[in-house]
């Protein structure tokens, strides 16, 4: 029995909700051996009582065979109030709001390519178009891809005297990424723990100003990142976006199990990717057909739209000139952002009520 040993072991047990491990998140403390025994330190943010409790038990099922016995392995778990208090203005219990930013609402996917950032995009831009003050951070540290969605890749944020980091604006939009420090071609190499400042300096360090919604694009799956965000941040909602396929819903759910773990609204699914139109207006359901419908009712949440696969939306988003932009008299996919954007402001002043 060796420390690496025992280390490996605990990389089986996730944290409750999420994919990752305790290792990879750096919750493991430390690790010794005394002769025939073990003993772990563990350290949480959490104000859920179950979530400990999980980890505890999860840490054990790992390591009293490899140790010979549950009474030969300590665990210690020490349980920390999360950043902020119950008091935080505008916020929740553990979470803390951004100053001058009245609403924030997460677009979340639990798999890749479902075209989240895209939905991100034309919905920042239809609720600006509604006289909203609006903000978009591309939270996806690895593969951002705002900057080129809204033309404005070749630009790089000043400082104020603050020393914060001033967004870049455009198209009325107020917006951060990765993709305005980076150069096209250069990868973001960083684990955990650098990931999640970036992370915090990107909404806590830009000089948002004052905002109606600032919209997070978050990236795929439910990593150390999401983490960061719904732990610490007072969301207002998420918006769950998935193509109508199985292979997609089957990851979408894991990340609405994640908000629902730390007590966040879904405020609706958007289903991309609905269908390819030609023939005369015939209907081609490439990925499927009512994946997205039929979980919303399940869970029962909006649908908030279903976009169809359109290959001006793509060519607009490589343009730097979203769909959204062109109004919906003129493009269907550009009224169904506008419908999903009218739907996220009601729910969101029913949440005022």
């Amino acid at each position: 029995m060796t420390e690496d040993a025992i280390r490996t072991a605990l990389s089986s047990v996730s944290y409750p909700g999420f994919s990752r491990d305790i290792v990879s998140f750096g919750l493991v403390r430390s690790v010794s051996i005394q002769g025939d025994s073990v003993r772990v330190e563990i350290q949480v943010q959490t104000r859920d009582p179950k979530i400990p409790d999980k980890i505890f038990k999860d840490c054990h099922a790992a390591l009293d065979q490899l140790a010979g016995g549950a009474e030969k392995v300590q665990i210690s778990i020490d349980v920390q109030d999360p950043p902020g208090s119950a008091n935080t203005p505008g916020g929740v219990a553990g979470k803390q709001s951004i100053p001058g930013v009245k609403k924030i609402i997460a677009v979340a996917s639990g798999k890749g390519g479902v075209g989240k950032s895209t939905v991100s995009s034309n919905l920042a831009i239809t609720l600006a178009k509604q006289g909203l003050k609006v903000g978009l951070c591309d939270c996806d540290l690895y593969g951002p891809s705002i900057a080129l969605m809204f033309g404005v890749a070749d630009q790089q944020p000043m400082a104020d005297s603050q020393e914060r980091i001033i967004p870049i604006e455009a198209h009325g939009i107020k917006l951060m990424s990765m993709g305005f420090i980076l150069g096209d071609n250069s990868p973001v190499i960083v684990r955990g723990p650098l990931a999640t400042r970036y992370t915090q300096q990107f909404l806590k360090e830009v000089a948002w100003g004052e905002l109606d919604v600032l919209i997070l694009d978050l990236p795929p799956g439910t990593g150390d990142i999401q983490l960061t965000i719904v732990q610490t941040l007072a969301l207002d909602g998420a918006v769950i976006v998935t193509t109508p396929q199985e292979v997609a819903l089957i990851d979408a759910r894991k990340a609405i199990s994640m908000f629902a773990k730390v007590n966040v609204r879904i405020l609706g699914i958007i289903e991309n990717m609905s269908w390819f139109e030609c023939d005369q207006g015939k209907r081609y359901y490439l990925f499927g057909e009512n994946g997205g419908r039929l979980e919303a009712e399940r869970l029962g949440v909006p649908l908030l739209a279903e976009i169809p696969i359109d290959p001006e939306t793509r060519l607009r988003c490589d343009q730097g000139q979203p769909i959204a932009l062109a109004g919906p008299a003129e493009s269907h996919v550009a009224k169904a952002f506008y419908k999903a954007s009218q739907s996220l402001l009601v729910q969101t002043k029913q949440m005022e009520a």
